[in-house]
């Protein structure tokens, strides 16, 4: 008889205890404005920059044809170079979408050469809001799979989206 007693003043207590700390304020970790982005194509990482160093790091994955710089449109290839975050775009079938400013002009000039259309919309944006081709998540977690995009979690691309002010610079590096 005095076990449940117990038992029922420990529940008690511990009843009192979860209540107050599911309504206690947690702790918020202030996100810094970062300086900059470095994507590495082949360690598929990219890298948020604040005074020099890294202060966070993602998993990425890149267009079906990851390796070198994005030639043409159609090319499913994630350009490499200096760019800037040009616009923020809320109205995505993905999760969040930062757009690059790719094509610069020496893209533009290197097509024109070729006789190509540079291609346009490059962007840093998380996974599918709904998965179609008969792909479950799981697919676009473990492979390239972007048609020239620098893709993360969606977990990533919202904590990215909240440290990453329109024209931050970013390196593509191969």
């Amino acid at each position: 008889m005095r076990e449940r007693g117990l038992l029922a003043q420990y529940a008690g207590g511990l009843l009192v205890g979860l209540t107050l700390a599911a309504t206690a304020p947690l702790a918020q970790e202030t996100l810094p404005v970062i300086d900059a982005i470095v994507v590495d194509k082949s360690l598929r990482r990219l890298y948020l920059i604040k005074d020099e160093q890294a202060v966070r790091s993602y998993a990425i994955a890149l267009g079906l044809a990851p390796r070198g710089h994005k030639m043409r449109e159609g090319d499913s290839r994630t350009p490499e170079g200096e760019y800037h975050i040009s616009a923020r775009k809320t109205d995505s079938s993905f999760m969040l979408a930062l757009k690059i400013s790719y094509p610069d002009e020496a893209d533009r000039a290197q097509a024109a050469r070729a006789g190509v259309s540079p291609g346009g919309l490059i962007m840093i944006h998380g996974r599918p809001i709904r998965p179609n081709n008969g792909r479950g998540r799981d697919y676009y977690a473990s492979r390239d799979w972007t048609n020239g995009c620098i893709a993360v979690s969606n977990s990533a691309m919202l904590e990215i989206w909240m440290m990453t002010p329109v024209g931050t610079p970013i390196t593509i590096r191969p």
